[in-house]
């Protein structure tokens, strides 16, 4: 049997050995690798929500006694652009590296039985460790939240006034892209917001598999190059 409430379900302790605490959204994690999960979650333009502690599965051991098992996430795609549409529901476990390797014997039987769970729902199960969100990518994302949501920048003449350059130039770099629309520096430093903001929200290209600087290199996303 399992409770299918996809709400949290695990009460997270405090504890000396792990870093506890709320992400701006509400989502509780226990660990700074969850908590950098989150970040790459909220981020994720293909990612329509996560919750965290989402349910509890019940399962039998060998010797027929009953135990729970709580995962730590689960995440819901968008079902409105590509490639998002495609990919599952996933039931993830975040777990270090080091951990796994000392624990497995113990952990194996919990993750068979989120494999079955998983597999039932139509999603899939995945453990997710620090070689997977520890990236330049992470890095990158802690960067750019800040600049995704668009309040900041009501400002569409100089979004249009980037977008332009950008469409006219095809491919350059940020500080390229600055410097060949201002002069000065002032009105480059009031620029850069904006620039950070698009490729936040995916509207210019850039490579996030690489830590991102000022002479990173940028393109149109429209199909205008």
């Amino acid at each position: 049997m399992t409770d299918q409430r996809h709400i949290p379900v695990r009460k997270i302790p405090i504890s000396t050995r792990s870093v506890t605490g709320t992400m701006p959204g509400g989502e509780r994690y226990e660990s700074s690798l969850e908590r950098d999960l989150m970040y790459l979650l909220r981020f994720d333009i293909n990612v329509a929500k996560f919750a965290a502690q989402p349910l509890t599965i019940q399962y039998l051991d060998g010797g027929g006694k009953e135990h729970k098992y709580t995962p730590d996430i689960l995440i819901h795609h968008r079902k409105d652009i590509f490639p998002a549409k495609t990919l599952p529901i996933i039931l993830g476990e975040v777990k270090y590296r080091d951990d796994l390797r000392q624990n497995f014997k113990e952990y194996r039987p919990k993750f068979r039985a989120a494999i079955h769970y998983a597999k039932e729902q139509g999603w899939q199960f995945r453990l997710l460790t620090e070689r997977e969100i520890r990236t330049p990518y992470l890095e990158n994302a802690k960067f750019l939240l800040s600049y995704k949501n668009p309040y900041p920048y009501p400002d569409g003449d100089q979004i249009f006034l980037v977008l332009d350059k950008l469409k006219e130039l095809r491919e350059t770099d940020v500080e390229t892209l600055m410097v060949s629309i201002y002069r000065d520096k002032w009105n480059q430093a009031q620029l850069l917001p904006f620039i950070w903001h698009l490729i936040a929200i995916r509207r210019i290209g850039n490579d996030l598999s690489i830590p991102i600087t000022m002479r990173s290199r940028i393109w149109n996303m429209r199909g205008e190059k």
